[in-house]
């Protein structure tokens, strides 16, 4: 798996009740979620009876979502909200407007990641503007970070860092970073919230 998602991922999956059933929106892609080809969980993370909806950009804009209310019990918005054009706030109401009382929202970003496409990158989240974000949900079940100085300071000599791959390998250097935390250079960022 990417380096710059490993930590971020294996934090969220243990904080959920695995796998994820029922009505699952996937707002502009769940390939980490559901497994591709360069990340495939050690676990099931989404049920195989789970009836997926994917809403992905241009088709489908997070700030009006065009689904009635209290319609999913999983809403997954992951590495979205900093690509938002308008006001991410509006996109975290549209969220908690279509989750079913007691759905969860996974939502995840970056922020002292590199800016990259997506068309536009506008915004960084911390774990404290995640939870002013989600403000409005019952329940913050995590809002949480990782990422290292030495991350931050590798990216300026390989600005593809995010990339190095995380194995068992020894002396994988990748898997060493990943296990390194420090909350005050936070790479990525994510937060799970109830409804």
């Amino acid at each position: 798996m990417p380096l710059a998602r490993h930590t971020m991922y294996t934090h969220i999956f243990d904080a959920l009740a695995l796998p994820l059933d029922g009505e699952i929106l996937g707002i502009s892609g769940l390939k980490y979620f559901e497994g591709s080809k360069n990340f495939t969980p050690q676990r099931k993370i989404i049920a195989s009876t789970a009836r997926i909806t994917r809403a992905d950009y241009p088709d489908v804009n997070i700030l009006s979502l065009p689904y009635t209310d209290n319609m999913f019990d999983v809403v997954i918005a992951d590495q979205v909200i900093e690509h938002i054009e308008g006001n991410p706030e509006q996109a975290i109401h549209e969220i908690h407007r279509v989750l079913k009382p007691g759905g969860i929202a996974i939502i995840t970003s970056v922020l002292l990641y590199p800016i990259h496409w997506g068309p536009k990158d506008l915004w960084r989240f911390t774990p404290d503007g995640l939870r002013h974000l989600c403000r409005i949900f019952n329940d913050i079940r995590a809002a949480d970070s990782w990422g290292t100085k030495w991350i931050v300071a590798l990216a300026l000599i390989y600005p593809r860092i995010g990339d190095w791959r995380v194995t068992k390998k020894p002396l994988n250097i990748a898997s060493y970073l990943a296990n390194m935390n420090d909350k005050k250079y936070p790479w990525a960022t994510w937060i799970i919230a109830r409804k």
